[in-house]
């Protein structure tokens, strides 16, 4: 699972079946700067592609979520379903202490 920050949502104008009516979220993923800087919420957008998931969760403008990509996306799906990455969790706090 990977986090990072709500940028925006995506529209389509046409989708399969299986996704009609879904939501996409645009997110920026966290890199280990983001957690160095000691910053809340993450200062900056990543310099890695933004992804745009698959949300069934609700989240919004500005959250942390937690996503995970791949295969294991379209999982919870009951058939295959062409997801590359979906939203699984809503964070609320991440703390960040590395060992000395």
């Amino acid at each position: 699972m990977r986090l990072g920050t709500v940028i925006g949502r995506v529209t389509l104008c046409q989708t399969i079946p299986a996704l009609r009516g879904a939501r996409w979220l645009l997110v920026s993923p966290f890199a280990r700067g983001h957690f160095q800087q000691r910053t809340e919420p993450p200062a900056g957008l990543s310099r890695e592609p933004s992804p745009v998931i698959y949300d069934d969760l609700g989240g919004g403008l500005g959250d942390t979520v937690g996503f995970v990509e791949g295969r294991e996306a379209a999982m919870p799906f009951d058939r295959d379903t062409p997801v590359d990455a979906i939203n699984v969790a809503l964070v609320d706090d991440v703390f960040y202490s590395p060992l000395p």
